[in-house]
């Protein structure tokens, strides 16, 4: 009986360790796989402040969270199983679906571009009714581009893991992204509400230099989140033009993406501890070229598609 006992209990040690190394590799996997993802979610945290712009402070972080909440859809229903599925059955589909989405990026970008050149003339105020449409429109724009920007992070990620089992491969996509979403959205609202922390510092700080802080905060964030827009308009440029930079060397066409990093290479080569830098920023800099031709092309396909009325 007691020996009974005692193998029950060694048989529990046992499963216990093997659990725990599961959970140790299922770490280890994610953090790697977020290091792959840091530039995506960088311009996942980029875009969306845009999306906030205009509308009053008080609904500023509901927005946010709608956002938030679509984005943590977007990973644990649809993108996670998704991946999962084409990874056991059809892995030849994930490149031409990360193209298409990195097209619509490029479109999204493009037409970012062209708004800036050509802005449409500014619309009288309407009722709280075209307010909610339009927060409505907003909301749903952010989470289409971050469908988009996740399932790039979701792909990442699943080309990072190397543990062979499903469940593991399951529990490392999801850590993941609800690790991101939490990163990119609290950073998000931390930017967005900053002028109304710079508003109270201005108000009840009990130093000058508290005061003054706050009145700088203040007069910075516009600034702040038109850069940000700015950015976010770049970089999906960038990413959508990266995706396709990395589809053609997936279809052996990489003479273009080669000859784009030995160009870069060769250039920043020189420079020392910057060559780093020069090289990422051509790298870059091609990718989002090529994303506002691929946003062109997309564009003309729209409007021929669907003429404006």
């Amino acid at each position: 009986m007691a020996s009974g006992f005692l193998a029950l209990l060694d048989d529990i040690a046992t499963i216990t360790k093997v659990a725990a190394g599961s959970l140790d590799d299922v770490a280890a996997q994610a953090l790697k796989a977020g290091k792959k993802t840091a530039g995506i979610v960088i311009d996942d945290a980029a875009v969306t402040p845009r999306y906030v712009v205009g509308f009053a402070a008080e609904r500023e972080l509901p927005i946010i969270a709608k956002i938030a909440w679509g984005s943590l859809k977007n990973k644990t229903l649809y993108l996670l199983p998704g991946a999962l599925a084409l990874s056991a059955l059809a892995p030849w589909a994930i490149t031409p679906l990360l193209m298409a989405g990195g097209a619509f990026l490029c479109f999204e970008g493009y037409e970012k571009v062209h708004g800036m050149l050509h802005p449409a003339p500014a619309a009288a105020s309407g009722a709280m009714a075209m307010a909610h449409v339009d927060e409505a429109a907003k909301v749903a724009s952010a989470i289409r581009t971050d469908f988009i920007l996740s399932a790039e992070i979701m792909a990442l990620t699943l080309a990072a893991v190397t543990t062979p089992t499903l469940l593991s491969k399951a529990l490392v996509l999801g850590v993941v992204g609800v690790l991101v979403t939490v990163a990119v959205y609290g950073v998000v609202a931390l930017i967005v509400k900053a002028d109304d922390a710079g508003i109270h510092l201005a108000q009840a700080g009990r130093h000058a230099v508290v005061r003054s802080l706050g009145v700088g905060i203040v007069r910075a964030m516009p600034v702040l989140l038109k850069a940000l827009g700015f950015v976010g308009m770049l970089a999906m440029l960038w990413v959508g033009g990266g995706i396709f930079l990395h589809g053609l060397e997936e279809y052996g066409l990489g003479a273009v993406p080669h000859a784009i990093h030995a160009f870069a290479s060769a250039a920043g080569a020189p420079l020392g501890a910057a060559a780093g830098v020069v090289t990422w920023l051509i790298d870059a800099t091609a990718a989002g070229v090529l994303g506002l031709a691929i946003g062109w092309v997309v564009a003309r396909v729209v409007a021929l598609v669907a003429p404006a009325r």
